[in-house]
């Protein structure tokens, strides 16, 4: 028997392993790329140059807080740029008393396309800013600017808007861009937080802007450009959409983007499609970053780090591609 020493033995047996957990990583890389390969995409390109274009727009404004002058003028770009598209446009605005005691003017933004057709598919995301920094110790008083939360959502939107009047598409769309959500009751101050958020949706759910509305699905977006972002499957949205959840995170996956729709699955939240699914009676999923180990959202979250500086092409392109491939195979 040959005597190996006892460092070169370790040596060896670190290298095999890295070696197999390599294979192994190659494999998995490997099988996604030939999925990919594979799969035919019917969508257009998503341009995310122009997605990052309606984004930076956006926070350029500053922070858009109920109530200032960022937040009208942005509401006056986004309903121009909507119908800039061909989009129908109604803002629907109504008193809306916040958990603090203020009132303000709510602005929801409802956009259509093809009116006429009685299948329809919402798309969510909220375009207002949180008025405090309670993620963090310093300038908690101060509002965000809000890049990934939520200007990203509203930004992918607004290039699939312009891909859907590029392309002549004739389904039923309407894009919800929903105001007041973020303005709710920061954590450990007082009871029955959870319905002091997402404001603007739970008044559209109960006065929606056409009546009796239906749609055959929902797609809500809320933080989606972050950098390392991932999407697992939120639980909310597997509770009460569970085979549109599935087959969005397939869509993901046919495009080679597994590693970033993760298949893992987080506890219940309250974000802007729980009221979607629980009042309006629509089945809606929320894609998320979150991690799906804690049940937190990114590290910027509510801090004055969500700024454009965390703000990844790459995470926007990921995003925006699933869900206008999903849309265009409906």
């Amino acid at each position: 028997m040959t005597f190996i020493p006892k460092l070169l033995l370790f040596t060896i047996v670190c290298l095999a392993m890295l070696l197999t957990s390599c294979g192994q990583k190659n494999a998995g890389q490997e099988k996604q790329e030939k999925q990919a390969q594979r799969y035919r995409q019917i969508s257009p390109s998503f341009d995310v140059d122009s997605c990052y274009s309606y984004l930076k727009k956006q926070v350029d404004f500053g922070p858009r807080v109920p109530g200032t002058k960022a937040h009208a003028a942005c509401a006056d770009y986004l309903v121009s740029q909507l119908r800039k598209y061909g989009f129908t446009c109604v803002v629907q605005e109504a008193p809306v008393k916040t958990y603090d005691g203020k009132t303000f003017r709510l602005k929801n933004i409802i956009a259509s396309t093809a009116p006429q057709n009685p299948d329809r598919m919402l798309l969510m995301s909220h375009w207002d800013c949180r008025p405090i920094a309670d993620g963090e110790t310093e300038n908690r008083n101060k509002p965000i600017d809000g890049a990934d939360d939520a200007a990203s959502g509203v930004a992918v939107w607004l290039e699939v808007a312009r891909q859907i009047h590029a392309s002549g598409m004739k389904k039923g769309i309407d894009i919800f861009f929903t105001d007041l959500e973020d303005y709710g009751q920061p954590s450990g101050e007082g009871s029955n937080m959870p319905d002091t958020w997402c404001l603007g949706t739970q008044y559209w759910s109960k006065n929606p802007h056409v009546p009796a509305y239906k749609a055959r699905l929902g797609i809500l977006l809320d933080m989606v450009g972050a950098k390392g972002a991932i999407f697992p499957r939120e639980g909310t949205s597997v509770k009460y959409a569970a085979p549109y959840v599935d087959a969005i995170w397939q869509t993901a996956y046919d495009l080679g983007y597994a590693g970033i729709f993760v298949d893992a699955e987080t506890g219940e939240t309250t974000d802007d499609h729980l009221y979607i699914n629980k009042i309006a009676g629509i089945p809606c999923v929320d894609i998320v970053h979150m991690d799906p180990n804690t049940g937190t959202y990114g590290r910027h979250h509510h801090t004055h780090g969500d700024n454009l500086g965390i703000i990844d092409k790459n995470t926007l392109k990921v995003v925006g591609q699933t869900v206008m491939e999903y849309i265009w195979k409906q």
